[in-house]
């Protein structure tokens, strides 16, 4: 278990919970966008939390080490940092081109134009 106890669990459930409220709660795209990438944060919190083995070393051998940490965790969310980055920087370039195409970046706005567009 973490040295600190339960207190990053709790983190990563505050920064879930929040980032989830944010996706559902508002209708403005970058909105969307900053609480998608606040619950993909948690997410990986909570991997590199899991990851960590109390007491536990690096995985190399050495006489007297026994407990050892598995640094696949970090490795993999590494990746995942990346590839969030790349996928927020296309997410905002669809943004953009929404907001040229229509004229706005709220939700409620761009199904008002749907709507209208559908209708004629």
């Amino acid at each position: 278990m973490f040295e600190g106890g339960l207190y990053p669990y709790w983190i990563v459930i505050f920064l879930m919970m929040t980032g989830l409220y944010v996706v559902i709660s508002r209708d403005n795209l970058v909105k969307k966008i900053i609480g998608l990438n606040i619950f993909q944060v948690s997410v990986i919190m909570f991997y590199i939390a899991m990851g960590k083995v109390q007491g536990g070393t690096a995985p190399i051998a050495d006489a007297g080490i026994t407990v050892f940490s598995n640094p696949l965790p970090h490795v993999l969310m590494l990746t995942a940092i990346v590839v969030g980055v790349a996928t927020s920087a296309v997410a905002l370039a669809l943004v953009v081109r929404i907001n040229e195409a229509y004229g706005t970046i709220e939700e409620d706005e761009l199904r008002e134009i749907e709507r209208v567009e559908d209708a004629e």
